[in-house]
Formats: structure tokens, sequence, C-alpha cells
């Protein structure tokens, strides 16, 4: 694969978590919420939890930081993983009438959803060299969107509250979010799950 082969398709991958990792559980939730869908609901707070991991990657490759890039590897994985784990959601979705609008949509979200996942982690395998360095023409792909979101973001910043956004910042912010989703990963791993299984309980 050439270099603007894999640019594009880098693109491709940013711009489809853009719509259906952000934009579409976004408005599904809302929809949920107000149709009195409790599992769609149910699941989405999950998924909501889960894909937080996938904003503290922007942060650390907005910085320029290593970790960032692993945590892009790993972050869709789980947060695929956590859209179809739970057999009790899984059985009161499947058990919806399949036309039913929000079930529908739901359906669609969730493989387009795990079509991405699949795409991330081909295009990472790809450069798996990124994982181990930070620089290289591959590399900076990744950083590119992550660093225009960090610029897009500074200038915000110092507009409305006369402030100075830096790469140190976004670092700090990274991994002070990174430890606090950890803790909860691990209170859940240590407490929930031996408990409710692949329940979803109140995760």
């Amino acid at each position: 694969m050439t270099e603007p082969q894999f640019q594009i398709l880098v693109w491709l991958s940013y711009r489809i978590a853009a719509t259906f990792a952000f934009g579409l559980p976004l408005f599904l939730l809302i929809w949920a919420k107000i149709s009195n869908s409790s599992s769609i609901d149910r699941l989405l707070s999950i998924y909501w939890k889960v894909a937080s991991l996938y904003a503290i990657n922007l942060l650390f490759l907005s910085g320029g930081n290593q970790l960032g890039q692993f945590i892009s590897f790993i972050s869709p994985i789980l947060m695929v993983g956590s859209i179809w784990f739970w057999v009790d959601l899984n059985e009161e979705i499947e058990e919806m009438f399949i036309y039913k609008p929000i079930a529908l949509t739901t359906r669609i979200w969730r493989w387009t959803l795990s079509f991405w996942c699949i795409l991330n982690t081909g295009l990472h395998m790809f450069s798996w060299k990124c994982l181990n360095t930070i620089n290289g023409n591959y590399c900076d792909t990744w950083k590119e969107i992550p660093y225009n979101s960090f610029i897009t973001t500074k200038t915000i910043i110092k507009f409305i509250l006369g402030g100075n956004w830096t790469t140190a910042f976004a670092t700090f912010f990274a991994y002070l979010a990174l430890i606090l989703y950890l803790i909860g990963l691990i209170q859940w791993l240590i407490m929930q799950f031996p408990k409710n299984g692949r329940f979803a309980g109140k995760f």
C-alpha cells in the first residue's frame, strides 16, 4: 500500500468514527430515552462509558504522545466488544420488531461500527511500527487529524477564555482521564464481572 492510499484510508477511518462512533450513537441515546427503549438506552450508556477511551486517545495523539498509538489500536476493539458482549441486551434487541425504526437503526449502527473496527485494526497492523515509535510518515498520518483538532481547540479556548491550550495540558488531561478510566475498568472487572458475567447488570 502506498503512503497516499494509506492516508486516504486513515482519513476514512476517522470520518467513519466521527459519524458512527460519536454522532449516530449520541443520536440513538437521545432517541432511546425519548422512546423509552430501555435495552437500547442501557446498551448506549455502556457504550459511551467504554468509548470515552477513544477520546482519551485523541488527546494523547494531539500531544504527540506514543501511548496514543496503542490506545488508538485497542479502543475500537473495546468499543465494539461493549455493544455485542451482553447476553440480556442482545436478546432484548433481537426480540424487537425488525422494522421498528430505532431497532433497525441500532442493528445497522452495530454492524457499521464493527466494520470500522476491522478497518482500523487492519490499518494499525499495516503500520504496526507506529506502536513502537511516534515518528515516521505513516505515524504522522495518524496524528494529523488529532493535531488539527488540537489547533481548533486551542483557538476556541483562547478566543472564549483567553487561555492557552498547550500539548502539555492535553497530555496531562489525557493521563488523568486514562487513570480514572482504568480505575473504573478494574473496579468492574473485580466487582461486577465475576458477579454478573455477560449480563449488563449495573455496569
